[in-house]
């Protein structure tokens, strides 16, 4: 499976590569980033397990996550995309896929989460045979809930995720990806 390249006014979002490792590793292993995912930073360990996994959803399922590259530098920004985890969690995501973004936190504030969201979103519409996509973000992830609120997302459920509260919101396809 060929991951398409999608393209923004400011970035570029490409496929994973074994090169982005040390970029991924940084990403992870920073506290700012992972506090409202998992609450703690990833091992390189386990950033090396998501990177497998990144290519095997590709390959496996026809749809994954991007890497997220500033257009003007290919300066390394974060991870957008799509996933089937198969969560153990209540109300259970479905068939939907359920759509994701992770930034460094030197990007934090520019935009860029907006920007590749919405290039995603873009792409979802065109290539899933859902009714609409899922995420998943933790209560007090304001900067999250702001980019799922000008993609259409809304709340649907409150409920804990492997100890840690969890909001999980759906967005239909048929909203415009270009935000309200």
């Amino acid at each position: 499976m060929t991951v398409p390249a999608l393209e923004t006014e400011r970035l570029v979002l490409r496929a994973h590569q074994v090169e982005d490792f040390p970029n991924l590793a940084a990403l992870w292993g920073d506290p700012l980033v992972t506090r409202f995912i998992s609450g703690v930073p990833l091992t390189p360990e386990e950033v090396w397990s998501r990177l497998l996994r990144t290519a095997g959803h590709w390959l496996l399922l026809g749809f994954g996550y991007w890497v997220v590259e500033e257009k003007a530098t290919g300066k390394f920004l974060g991870e957008v995309g799509f996933a089937d985890l198969k969560r153990a969690i209540e109300p259970p995501l479905g068939e939907a896929p359920e759509a994701g973004w992770v930034f460094a936190s030197a990007a934090h504030g520019k935009g860029f989460g907006i920007e590749a969201v919405q290039a995603i979103h873009r792409w979802g519409e065109t290539h899933f045979q859902t009714l609409g996509s899922a995420c998943l973000i933790a209560p007090e992830n304001e900067a999250s809930f702001r980019i799922a609120a000008k993609m259409g997302y809304r709340e649907i459920a409150r409920s804990d995720y492997k100890g840690r509260p969890a909001v999980t919101l759906f967005r239909s396809w048929s909203l415009h990806t270009e935000g309200h």
